[in-house]
């Protein structure tokens, strides 16, 4: 399966159903590399008609009922800023998802599963807060994480043993980061020692 919006930042999509909430979160602008996919009805209604029916198949279950609107997308763009807050711990405790529509249904294992209902945008919010659900349930949830460097913020798995990660790619956004510290150093050394010249001279 081909996660576009993630893929184009040349991450690794995380495992399991947290690759669908990495997908949604990387759907935002990181400037110059890449647009905001949900900006527009045409290209925001490509990705949500081909995420669904790609996350549908994947999961052996119906997909979403009718084609991607302007109300689909307005409900997934607000669904992505929830999430973003809720990756990084910015999100109001007291403020619960939208309603969504989740039904009982049972595999050939006779396992039951709960499976999303809707219009594409609200068959997608379903499959994701269920996929966040699972994730906080399992202990995977706190290593997606969206990167530490200012000028990326994209969504990444963070595979580090100790889940200590904050770049999703330490040669490019944690190089950035180390060389804007050594700069900002730097100022200071010069300044302060600019500082002490101009006391020595009084």
């Amino acid at each position: 399966m081909s996660w576009t919006s993630t893929e184009r930042y040349f991450i690794r999509p995380a495992p399991g159903g947290l690759v669908l909430v990495q997908e949604l979160l990387n759907t935002r602008a990181i400037p110059p590399h890449g647009e905001d996919v949900l900006a527009d009805e045409e290209s925001g209604g490509r990705w949500l008609r081909d995420v669904t029916a790609a996350w549908a198949g994947a999961q052996g279950r119906p997909g979403p009922s009718g084609e991607p609107h302007a109300g689909d997308l307005e409900r997934v763009r607000a669904l992505r800023e929830r999430l973003a807050a809720l990756v990084t711990g910015e999100a109001e405790p007291a403020r619960a998802p939208t309603d969504v529509s989740l039904r009982p249904a049972l595999d050939e294992a006779g396992r039951v599963a709960l499976v999303p209902v809707g219009s594409p945008g609200e068959w997608l919010e379903a499959s994701v807060w269920a996929q966040v659900l699972l994730a906080q349930t399992d202990g995977t949830w706190q290593r997606l994480k969206l990167c530490r460097e200012p000028g990326c913020r994209s969504a990444f798995y963070d595979r580090s043993r100790n889940n200590s990660g904050v770049w999703h790619d330490v040669r490019r956004c944690g190089n950035a980061a180390n060389l804007r510290a050594s700069r900002a150093r730097r100022r200071q050394r010069t300044a302060g020692a600019a500082a002490g010249e101009a006391r020595a001279g009084e």
